[in-house]
């Protein structure tokens, strides 16, 4: 007998009700490139609206490398905090097909100043044009151009974290296992926004979130197929593409990770979240009740858009004050 559904927060639930919800849900990534453009333009609408952070300045900055495109980050630092700078190395939302560094920076910027900390905003290369793993390729790039350049930037090499949101939180992920895997220096740790982990979709979550209409199971699969092609699915994915294929999760930074029960990527990422603790990685782990894909975004004024905030900040605050491990072992 099928289980019942959960219902929807009411909060959230009112907040559902006034979404641009067409025939493909929100996010309509059957024809990316309008919605990229309808992304673009709500983001600007978005940022029009919101005062901006004075105390904070935003630099592009594109990383330079020779078998590939330079990888535009935007770096915002708060000029009132004393350097040398921690730095929160960040992945915008989007499903690895959507979205651009800037779109955060309404929000980031005050995080900045709040934290007192740098954040590196990666303008990772978008599927399908970029197939993965093109963009944790960026993200290490990114990663090592800042971990090398933080002293003449003002910032602290021994203070580098990863975080991302949704598709951005995937490729955080998959960041940290490439790090890990070519031996660069360990990030403080992986903050992962209801992570997009696994482009196999067989489980509960993944068939049971079908009709939101935010990112639901149609959006979530024709998303991997342009991330991966004809591989999606298959035996022909490395961890890189698709952060939950990794059977050795030793290594990696301790992680938060928060989802909701109604997201579609629920399962996969409590499944990741028990192979880290079990791999020996400190996890803090939050699961929402009756909670949808992005719900802070959708539903901000929320009491549980302000619980996640709150926890995810105190997560980053916590992490970002900590010495490294080789200053503590003297």
């Amino acid at each position: 007998m099928p289980r019942s559904r959960p219902a929807i927060d009411s909060e959230l639930a009112a907040a559902l009700q006034v979404m641009p919800i067409g025939p493909n849900g929100v996010f309509d990534v059957t024809d990316i490139p309008a919605t990229r453009e309808a992304v673009r333009a709500l983001a600007e609408t978005i940022a029009a609206t919101i005062p901006d952070e004075p105390t904070v300045t935003a630099d592009e900055i594109h990383v330079p490398r020779a078998d590939a495109p330079d990888v535009p980050v935007l770096l915002l630092r708060p000029q009132n905090a004393p350097g040398p700078l921690p730095v929160i190395v960040w992945f915008h939302g989007g499903g690895q097909v959507l979205g651009f560094a800037a779109q955060d920076a309404p929000w980031l910027k005050p995080l900045s100043a709040a934290l007192g900390c740098a954040v590196a905003a990666v303008d990772y290369r978008l599927a399908p044009e970029t197939p993965a793993p093109g963009a944790a390729e960026d993200g290490y790039t990114a990663y090592r151009w800042i971990s090398d350049n933080a002293t003449d930037l003002g910032l602290d090499p021994t203070r580098i974290g990863l975080a991302g949101q949704s598709g951005g939180g995937g490729i955080a992920a998959a960041t940290a296992l490439l790090i890990r895997d070519r031996g660069a220096t360990t990030p403080l740790f992986q903050m992962l926004q209801y992570p997009m982990l696994d482009d196999r979709n067989t489980t509960d979550s993944s068939r049971e979130i079908a009709d939101i209409g935010i990112w639901d199971r149609a959006t979530n699969l024709l998303a991997w197929q342009a991330i991966l092609g004809d591989r999606a699915g298959t035996e022909d994915v490395t961890p890189y593409s698709a952060a939950s294929r990794a059977t050795d999760l030793a290594g990696l930074p301790p992680a938060f990770i928060g989802v909701g029960e109604l997201d579609v990527f629920r399962d996969e990422d409590l499944d990741y979240a028990a192979r880290l603790r079990a791999h020996g990685v400190p996890v803090e782990l939050h699961l929402y009740p009756g909670a949808y894909h992005a719900f802070d975004l959708f539903a901000p004024q929320s009491q549980l858009a302000e619980s996640f905030r709150h926890a995810w900040n105190s997560f980053l605050a916590r992490h970002l004050t900590k010495a490294p491990a080789t200053a503590t072992a003297s």
